[in-house]
């Protein structure tokens, strides 16, 4: 089992829609960047846990736990012109764009904050690529030691 993060826009998807979702469990599409992507559609294993973290917003923090249900498959919505993840240069023969199911494992009491994140940046979470300046990549790998540590700080 791996360990992930997902950022997220609460003002486009949160996890108050995610726990809202039917058996609080959907996909997760709309990814955009081949890096990204490459993890969603390889490496990204059912039964992973992700920490989601919600991003572009006043206070961006994790906020909780969500378990991958299914492992990556092609995204629909790249294939839909009245979808605003539609890609034209998709293909169905050849999809560009993966995405995988998530299900809402556990919401924290209170959010995580990067600013408590980056506290511990020079030590327990030394390498953390959330903490790597420039980075804009929507999902990314968390080490297990960085995920146990995360966790004392819920």
């Amino acid at each position: 089992m791996k360990h992930w993060l997902m950022k997220t826009e609460p003002s486009t998807f949160s996890i108050d829609d995610l726990e809202r979702a039917p058996k609080r469990t959907t996909h997760w599409d709309g990814v955009r960047n081949y890096q990204a992507r490459n993890m969603l559609r390889d490496e990204i294993a059912k039964g992973d846990r992700v920490f989601l973290y919600h991003s572009s917003c006043d206070v961006p923090g994790i906020v909780g736990i969500a378990k991958v249900t299914r492992e990556g498959y092609p995204d629909h919505t790249q294939f839909d012109p009245s979808h605003d993840h539609y890609d034209p240069d998709s293909r169905r023969e050849e999809p560009r764009w993966y995405m995988v199911d998530v299900a809402l494992e556990k919401r924290f009491a209170r959010e995580i904050k990067l600013e408590t994140l980056r506290a511990h940046a020079r030590r327990e979470l030394d390498g953390l690529l959330l903490l790597r300046a420039g980075n804009r990549l929507s999902v990314m790998p968390v080490s297990e030691a960085h995920w146990n540590f995360i966790l004392t700080l819920a």
